[in-house]
């Protein structure tokens, strides 16, 4: 059974490509497009490299009782509080290093990596290609996807890299992954889309292109290339059995990471929208009934009080069969489709109730402080 880790977090049957080592859109300066050469990537990754960067954290971890293991604990203690100082040998809180990748999206500083890469930092220090050293900042982190931005000062305009459109790659489009692998700065690999839209259970928006360009640990946060030279994903995870590439990583798609760096940029959160209702699959039973593929359409299993749902007028057992433009055909497409719709915007749902289609108007509220 393979496993995800990141950062120490388990999820089954995957593993993080964790970048802690033990061993408006955002205004971007332009960036031109740089198509590959029969030659090879050298040319485009001599130009892309620049932007890449090295990221460095620190973070403080306290052994837990079981990590500890010290006789006499009763003793030590008593000697610290009598004295005041640590008993000699006595574990107290610890350091530890971590590593990830990242890429600079302005010429002042703003930097793409994951939220994993500097979840619980005390400091975060940016390497460039160059070998120079910032100190950075977290701007703000969105877990759900895994996305952070961080913000460097520098006395210098800093070298740029410029999103594409994810949603235009296809499979077995070429691409180039960019990183520091194992704390080995400035390593590049190459592959092609392997798949797109992979759902790997790690939260309620998975919508992952996958690569067989090898990406392994320390490569969490790096730019996943087109050959245009422009950023079509964000490195995050890897599926393996023991933490190492065996081909099969995924990237937190570029439409996904702009709009999720806009919001960050402007004020340091993320704003989704929230409809207020648990859902569940249609079955192949009743989906057979009203002659429709199987997996078509998302059920309603309970609507919150007090909630756009509910003021909507949405009931248990409605199907949901589109929401605004986007058509409902697994679970996902109406989580993803009600978080990328602003706060306190309208929008029609239409469902189907007892056999009768029908649309309603929902207003939707603000996801935060909402569990679901």
């Amino acid at each position: 059974m393979s496993r995800i880790s990141a950062t120490g977090r388990r999820v089954a049957a995957l593993t993080l490509a964790a970048a802690m080592m033990s061993t408006s859109l955002v205004a971007l300066a332009p960036a031109p497009a740089y198509a590959v050469l029969p030659g090879g990537y050298a040319d485009l990754v001599e130009k892309l490299a620049p932007a890449v960067v090295y990221v460095e954290v620190t973070e403080s971890v306290t052994p837990t009782r079981s990590d500890m293991k010290m006789p006499n604990e009763e003793f030590m203690r008593e000697f610290q509080r009598r004295f005041g100082v640590p008993f000699p040998g006595m574990p107290g809180a610890q350091v530890r290093q971590g590593v990830g990748s990242g890429f600079i999206i302005s010429e002042d500083g703003l930097i793409v990596t994951n939220n994993h890469v500097v979840k619980d930092a005390q400091s975060v220090t940016v390497k460039l290609s160059d070998g120079t050293r910032l100190d950075a900042t977290i701007v703000g982190t969105d877990p759900l996807t895994d996305i952070a931005l961080l913000k460097v000062d520098s006395d210098r305009p800093l070298p740029v890299v410029e999103f594409g459109s994810s949603s235009e790659m296809r499979v077995g489009d070429e691409v180039i992954a960019m990183g520091n692998p194992f704390g080995l700065g400035g390593t590049v690999t190459a592959g092609i889309v392997s798949a797109k839209g992979r759902d790997i259970r790690s939260g309620p928006y998975d919508n992952y292109i996958q690569t067989d360009a090898a990406i392994n640990r320390g490569n969490s946060g790096g730019p996943l290339f087109n050959t245009e030279g422009k950023v079509i994903g964000v490195n995050t995870a890897i599926l393996s059995p023991d933490g190492g590439s065996v081909g099969i990583g995924f990237a937190v798609p570029s439409d996904m990471v702009k709009k999720v760096v806009a919001d960050l940029e402007d004020d340091g959160k993320i704003d989704r929208g929230w409809l207020g209702v648990q859902i569940r699959p249609m079955s192949e039973e009743v989906a057979a009934v009203l002659g429709f593929e199987n997996g078509t359409g998302a059920v309603i299993d309970s609507v919150m009080p007090d909630s756009p749902a509910k003021k909507a007028g949405l009931k248990p057992g409605d199907v949901v069969l589109k929401f605004g433009d986007t058509e409902i055909r697994e679970l996902r497409d109406l989580t993803r489709a009600v978080a990328a719709s602003a706060p306190g915007s309208r929008q029609k749902i239409e469902i189907l109730r007892r056999g009768e289609r029908m649309t309603l108007d929902v207003r939707l509220d603000n996801r935060t402080g909402h569990d679901a």
